[in-house]
């Protein structure tokens, strides 16, 4: 969240409206603690650059866009068993970012089968990790929700054709999982299927009748990042060429090796490249760290986030569209069908920002301080010399 005062100063310098500043996630583990930190201390803004329309049929779409229509039978029932509220939770998107996009699945059958066992190989063949197993009932950690959700249409396929009836559910945790496979069964009986979460909401996938499909294959959706540094030439200017080419050289390594990134085509002594990821997280928390970086060295940004090299860079351009004060370092991704922007500020719009969200009561006394000195100028009828209050002030906010 983010109060009315740092609200209004952020849309007067960039024009945009500010989500939150910030986090409010409560980080478990030291990466965690890591991300959270650099989302406070740097104060990193999350905009909404064009709302998501987020129901039921925009979430039915965007599932079978991001799982791949080709691993859906043509019949099946899209169930919405608590809708998602019509918004972005900052928290939501943090945890996703760095937490990753694995996630937990939970198969159960009715009854003891040696299926259980095919299924297994099934999801080591897809790059799963059993977690625990029995003679009915199976928990996985698969590489991503999408990646969960298909696995689980096609082991509902294998179980339609020996007869067996299976109910999956997929969760952040494996008891997340296990709970939502049994308040499936509550809300919508023992019909074979699939629970899932998205955008804050509970849904599920039911298949009523047999059918089988092809091989099922992961989606061919792929991540682009393409990051380019603004007014390289400024840059270069006042660092050296040498400064460049070691700031652009470390987040390319740790792109590489940190965020599971491969760059494409990029020149040493380039300002700007683009790299490809295996998950939109992954992407997203390069663009960061691609940006509290560069903020560190005395470089901005600009940074898109797209399924396709073209829209990757479509999204970094968006940043030369802001009509803001300053340039503005920005990672711009898709969510939902909205779209959304992460801005890490200046050190001076950091401050001011820190000054109205955590020192409220200092802002009140430099107010007041202003206002006692100025009446007492004009009492003595040197009221032409009121401006030296804000000389002091200015020089205040400048040492802090």
């Amino acid at each position: 969240m983010v109060n009315s005062l740092s609200a209004t100063v952020i849309k007067l310098t960039t024009k945009l409206t500010p989500i939150s500043v910030g986090t409010r996630f409560f980080p478990t583990d030291s990466v965690q603690n890591e991300y959270v930190e650099l989302f406070n201390y740097t104060q990193t803004i999350l905009f909404e650059l064009k709302k998501a329309d987020i129901n039921s049929e925009t979430i039915k779409e965007n599932l079978i866009r991001d799982v791949g229509g080709d691993n859906f039978p043509e019949k099946y029932t899209f169930h919405e068993i608590q809708s998602a509220e019509d918004k972005i939770e900052e928290y939501a998107l943090v945890s996703n970012i760095v937490m990753g996009s694995d996630r937990y699945f939970y198969v159960e059958l009715p009854n003891p089968s040696n299926l259980i066992n095919i299924f297994v190989k099934i999801i080591e063949n897809e790059k799963g990790e059993i977690i625990e197993k029995s003679s009915t009932e199976l928990v996985a950690k698969m590489l991503s929700k999408n990646d969960a959700i298909r696995v689980a249409v096609e082991l509902i396929g294998i179980g339609y054709e020996r007869d067996v009836e299976v109910i999956s559910a997929v969760g952040m945790t494996g008891a997340a999982s296990i709970e939502r496979s049994i308040n499936y069964r509550k809300t919508l009986g023992n019909f074979p299927g699939v629970a899932f979460t998205k955008l804050g909401g509970e849904y599920a996938l039911v298949f009523d009748e047999p059918f089988k499909l092809a091989q099922s294959r992961p989606s061919e959706i792929k991540n682009y990042l393409f990051v380019d540094l603004i007014d390289s030439t400024n840059y270069t200017q006042k660092y050296g060429k040498n400064q460049l080419v070691d700031l652009m050289s470390d987040i390319k390594y740790f792109i590489e090796s940190e965020c599971g990134g491969q760059l494409e085509g990029y020149r040493e002594g380039g300002d700007d490249f683009i790299a490809s990821f295996p998950s939109k997280d992954l992407a997203i928390r390069a663009g960061l760290d691609a940006a509290w970086f560069a903020l560190d060295n005395g470089a901005k940004i600009r940074a898109g986030i797209g399924k396709t090299r073209r829209e990757a860079g479509e999204r970094a351009q968006l940043v030369d569209s802001i009509s803001s004060v300053s340039p503005l370092s920005l990672v711009v991704f898709e969510l939902a069908n909205g779209l959304y922007a992460y801005n890490v500020p200046s050190e001076f719009t950091r401050t001011l920002i820190n000054l109205f969200e955590n020192e409220k009561q200092k802002l009140i006394g430099i107010f007041a301080f202003v206002f006692i000195i100025t009446y007492l100028l004009c009492v003595l009828g040197l009221g032409i010399f009121s401006f030296v209050t804000i000389i002091f002030v200015l020089i205040y906010a400048f040492i802090a």
